[in-house]
């Protein structure tokens, strides 16, 4: 199989997964995302080269954080209350547990181990919990945001691929970061993106955020956001794998690298489009 055709047919399994976990029932969305990011943690962990307990405990911390935000959209029943704080009880326990570990492991540099089970928890399983508030809010909205990210990533290379053939070139925007990354790339992306959050709104997808703007003006903003903040997650997650020395971050989809690879962008656009409906409920 061509890497062409390979890219090709996983894309549109990956693509497929995502809408048919949002749109289906909550538990196959929690059962698809907790997993890709119990295994966006386990990357991260392998190319800082925790040991193996502390990746383990960072896994464990990360399936447990996201059940912890899932339960008030798949678990509503008596014992909610009690699994909740059993849940949390469980994530602080292992919280300590990464801490103290070091007491023991011996590492050279407990601080570096330390330091990776902070940054796996804050910047990949933290954003991974929050999509089930944009869930709970409402799975088209959700559903939006993957949709423009694939847009913008879209737009994005196409424009950059069109205008790196001009006999200038295009202007790049972090070259040791992402050398194909332009300018002329981000706006056709973002223009794309605009266009497609447009649409998007004239279907209803933005309904749930009632406001007393038009919804092409709420999607307009939405569209922004997405974009921005999904170039912005690409670039971070592109300036990780320069820093320790690799292509990809893993095997999740292959042609595609690893779960990072994949769901980089969101771990910007998810919290930044959370801030956003805090931000657009205060003129309700």
């Amino acid at each position: 199989m061509s890497n062409l055709v390979q890219r090709t047919v996983f894309g549109a399994v990956y693509v497929c997964a995502v809408v048919a976990s949002i749109l289906w029932h909550p538990l196959c969305f929690g059962i698809l995302f907790a997993g890709t990011s119990i295994i966006s943690v386990r990357e991260f962990n392998l190319l800082m080269r925790t040991s193996k307990a502390g990746t383990v405990i960072s896994m464990l911390a990360a399936g447990v954080l996201f059940f912890i935000c899932w339960m008030p959209i798949g678990l509503a029943d008596r014992y909610f209350g009690h699994i909740m704080t059993i849940s949390v009880a469980v994530y602080l326990l292992l919280f300590a547990t990464a801490i103290l570990a070091e007491l023991w492991t011996k590492a050279e540099n407990p601080v570096l181990n330390w330091g990776n089970f902070l940054q796996s928890q804050m910047m990949i399983a933290l954003p991974f919990a929050l999509m089930n508030l944009l869930y709970d809010f409402s799975p088209y909205v959700l559903l939006a945001v993957f949709v423009l990210i694939w847009v913008n990533d879209s737009g994005a290379y196409c424009v950059g691929s069109l205008t790196a053939k001009l006999p200038k070139g295009n202007h790049k925007m972090f070259p040791r970061v992402s050398p194909k990354k332009s300018w002329e790339g981000l706006f056709g992306g973002v223009l794309f993106t605009l266009a497609t959050a447009a649409l998007l709104a004239y279907f209803g997808w933005f309904e749930a955020i009632r406001l007393s703007i038009s919804q092409y003006t709420i999607g307009l903003c939405f569209g922004l956001v997405v974009s921005v903040f999904g170039t912005l997650g690409d670039l971070v997650e592109s300036l990780f794998k320069r820093t320790v020395g690799v292509k990809d971050s893993g095997v999740f989809l292959p042609g595609h690298g690893g779960a990072l690879d994949r769901f980089d962008s969101i771990l910007l656009a998810v919290p930044a489009t959370i801030i956003l409906l805090i931000v657009l409920d205060l003129f309700r």
